[in-house]
């Protein structure tokens, strides 16, 4: 185990310089020049090619690439991600706030997506070829084919303009205003739900059905076990392996992956300023912000590899 921890870690290591590398220089093959950008059409003709000379020194923007990276690099390894060109604020109190609105509004709903769909999987599997089978099978289908944005703007049509029940955009803390914070909430976390509820329901019925077929299952049953003894205590450990690998990739993508819903409701997350950064090319913040997605999804990856060993002892990591 200790092994497998150090060279996981290691290949951590190298992933993270990889991605470092990849979205450095990308950002800087990317045409035109975000000096010229910070420096407005109206303010163009007031400077001259020395003052802007001067601003590009200022943010380091005339070194070598190879200086620039490493300046960088140094930088992260000390914790700071560096100074917005945009804004001229420091990256990383920005970036810690708009993380947790993220991690606020993602892990709703993965929570959400899991206490749903997972039990919805499992009834479908137990009572397959019913109507509560066909029910939820046709409701997972529509709910991942449905767009989330589509289904944010409907939501955002009926119960905020027509019956003017719930606010159409922004984010309160939930520490400054709980109710408001929840009301708020509402639309956008049945948007990012809607897949993951639809897409853990269909993966746990797969390999409900599948576990159910095996063996020791009908041993189980010949046993004159209970049926919640056989489906909770036997299948379910055993047919969670392929759900958790799919929980794992939407939990690497609560930082990132909520882009949409998060320009739809006007939610002041890591996504919208990813959106932003990359248009207004502020290295910095895409820099960061890349990094930090980077991060989790390794972590989360590491996380099912040993959540695979705790399900099934046959898994070893030797």
């Amino acid at each position: 185990m200790l092994f497998f921890i150090i060279r996981r870690l290691f290949q951590a290591a190298i992933i993270m310089v990889i991605v470092s590398l990849l979205v450095f220089f990308m950002m800087r093959l990317l045409p035109g020049d975000p000096i010229l950008l910070l420096v407005t059409s109206n303010q163009k003709a007031e400077f001259t090619e020395q003052q802007i000379e001067i601003l590009r020194h200022e943010y380091g923007l005339d070194k070598p690439i190879i200086v620039q990276y490493i300046d960088w690099m140094g930088g992260v390894l000390r914790g700071d991600l560096g100074i917005s060109i945009l804004n001229k604020t420091r990256v990383g109190p920005e970036m810690t706030k708009r993380f947790f609105i993220s991690i606020h509004l993602g892990l709703l709903s993965f929570i959400i997506g899991n206490l749903v769909g997972i039990p919805l999987g499992v009834i479908a599997a137990v009572r397959r070829a019913t109507w509560i089978d066909s029910v939820v099978t046709v409701l997972s289908n529509i709910g991942i084919t449905v767009p989330n944005f589509w289904f944010g703007m409907i939501l955002i049509y009926i119960f905020g303009l027509h019956f003017r029940l719930l606010p159409t955009m922004g984010y309160t803390s939930p520490v400054t205003d709980f109710w408001l914070n929840t009301r708020q909430l509402i639309m956008p976390l049945a948007c990012l739900s809607l897949f993951p509820i639809a897409g853990t329901a269909r993966q746990t019925r797969s390999s409900m059905l599948e576990v159910m077929n095996q063996d020791y299952i009908r041993t189980a049953w010949s046993k004159g076990l209970k049926e919640r003894v056989v489906v909770l205590k036997h299948a379910l450990k055993n047919g969670m392996i392929p759900v958790i690998t799919l929980s794992g990739m939407q939990l690497s993508m609560i930082i990132g992956g909520q882009v949409l819903i998060e320009m739809v409701f006007n939610i002041p997350g890591m996504g919208r300023l990813l959106v932003t950064s990359v248009s207004n090319q502020d290295y910095p913040y895409v820099q960061g912000i890349i990094l930090l997605i980077a991060a989790v999804v390794v972590f989360v990856n590491l996380l099912v590899d040993f959540t695979y060993g705790w399900l099934d002892p046959r898994i070893r990591y030797d």
